[in-house]
């Protein structure tokens, strides 16, 4: 054991570069949705704050026109679809398409034009037309809110890198039922695959 921080670690071995914010941005959230804005459902932790942080980047993205995608974690009213992600946490399975649990929440609610990505595993890319929808927009960098930090958020930030858009992680703009892997992940994920910054810093860089 060393004296060495975690921090001048990875630092030394050359992680935690900064992203630039080039080109389009986009937006995406990841299953801000009520089932995760209800600690007895599967929300919890510092999940609400996040979801009313988002809702005036919601706004910014809109007047600015950027292309903003939702997700929605919706598995067929039979069960059919089920999969290892179901076999973990089996309650998924009552996420259905005309569930409550399911809808995104109100306060967030997508309006025409925007995407709205149906998905049955952690990631908004795997499986789904998101990359080619934001190809087709010209985005570039995705700024990313939503929940959970440790599950669905960073799933879709490592697949987002490797098609290769540039993600901004909104630090108070994504939460997790437990804070130990919402702070973890973020730290993770700004030394590896994304930007990471709170709402009010993006805002500063955009302007």
């Amino acid at each position: 054991m060393t004296s060495e921080t975690r921090e001048s670690t990875y630092a030394r071995q050359g992680f935690g570069n900064d992203l630039e914010i080039e080109g389009r941005i986009g937006l995406l959230i990841v299953d801000f949705v009520n089932g995760f804005a209800d600690r007895e459902v599967f929300g919890g932790g510092n999940i609400a704050e996040a979801i009313e942080h988002t809702v005036p980047v919601l706004r910014v993205a809109r007047e600015r026109r950027w292309p903003v995608a939702h997700s929605r974690i919706v598995y067929a009213d039979d069960g059919a679809d089920a999969n290892v992600f179901s076999l973990k946490v089996p309650t998924m399975l009552t996420m259905k398409e005309h569930t409550h649990n399911s809808a995104i929440v109100p306060q967030l609610t997508p309006v025409e034009g925007e995407l709205v990505v149906r998905k049955n595993v952690p990631s908004a890319f795997f499986g789904t037309s998101l990359a080619a929808w934001l190809a087709m927009r010209g985005v570039q960098t995705l700024v990313v809110a939503g929940a959970v930090t440790s599950g669905c958020v960073r799933a879709s930030v490592v697949d987002a890198m490797q098609y290769g858009l540039r993600p901004v992680v909104l630090s108070d703009c994504v939460g997790d039922r437990a804070l130990g892997p919402h702070e973890a992940n973020l730290f993770d994920m700004a030394q590896k695959y994304a930007a990471v910054m709170t709402s009010t810093e993006l805002l500063k860089r955009i302007r």
